[in-house]
């Protein structure tokens, strides 16, 4: 058994080798995320507060309860601490313009009929952003069966999502005259997104590596910022079961540091970080 530990400051409940393995271990076969041996101080930091709350002395405590027969629980909330949640309103605007001035515009009218996916959506910023996209460029939006899936294996961030409401300062992002239309005061602090945004989202806990119980195809899927955290073999599983998800000639949207190069012939590059469906 390897005795290594981090040195002080990291000297309560000292994280072993032994230990990291097994959580990375963990981490990876119930998410599917990657961590590195660069990660080990961030794992340290983010799961001592749940040996705190339980009240353990040690990391192999904490694994003997993820570990057991009854540790579907606390796996979860060790997800969820883990889980880097780095997210904003409009972030990376010009996704959003491509979907508002490009392909909104130009759907075919005779189903009336509009699926997206916010696939690892965080505290739910990006949601209400695609929401806000969609009541902008379609005033007729109320007459369609349009509806934004919101999914995310932190479920702790699901909660807020749903909730909807955040700090004053998080929406600066948001375009002065879109915050005014779907932003709402609560005396001062914090604000909530507008019902005519919630009424288009449903927000849902879902690993992505699990089963996918979603029926029909979607015209647009985000998925950004997400892929970055697994192997290539599992980007390459995900990019194909994205394919057989959305219709014919349906867009799929990654991160601005992530590439479907090499990875999978299923789609075409048509525009920064945009993919359209080909096969």
């Amino acid at each position: 058994m390897s005795t290594e530990t981090l040195e002080a400051p990291f000297a309560e409940a000292p994280l072993t080798a032994e230990d990291f393995q097994a959580i990375v271990a963990m981490v990876r076969k119930s998410s599917g995320i990657v961590l590195t041996a660069g990660k080990r101080e961030l794992v340290y930091s983010r799961l001592r507060r749940r040996l705190r709350a339980l009240n353990l002395d040690s990391f192999a405590a904490y694994r003997a309860i993820v570990e057991g027969p009854d540790g579907d629980a606390e796996r979860v909330r060790m997800i969820n601490a883990i889980t880097t949640n780095l997210t904003g309103f409009f972030r990376e605007r010009h996704h959003f313009d491509f979907l508002g001035n490009e392909l909104l515009p130009n759907l075919p009218r005779t189903n009336r009929r509009l699926r997206v996916w916010s696939a690892g959506c965080s505290s739910g910023e990006e949601p209400y952003t695609l929401a806000m996209t969609l009541r902008g460029a379609m005033p007729d939006i109320d007459r369609w069966d349009a509806r934004i899936l919101a999914t995310d294996i932190d479920t702790d961030m699901v909660a807020l999502g749903a909730a909807g409401r955040y700090p004053m300062e998080r929406t600066a992002a948001i375009p002065a005259e879109v915050r005014r239309a779907h932003v709402k005061r609560i005396d001062s602090e914090p604000v909530e997104m507008g019902p005519e945004l919630k009424s288009l989202i449903s927000f849902r806990s879902l690993n992505l590596l699990g089963p996918w119980p979603m029926k029909g195809q979607f015209d647009v899927i985000f998925c950004r910022n997400v892929v970055i955290y697994f192997d290539k073999a599992t980007q390459r599983t995900l990019f194909d079961r994205f394919a057989e998800l959305l219709v014919p000639n349906g867009h799929l949207f990654v991160g601005h540091s992530e590439t479907l190069h090499n990875i999978t012939d299923r789609f075409d590059h048509i525009g920064r970080t945009i993919h359209r469906r080909v096969r």
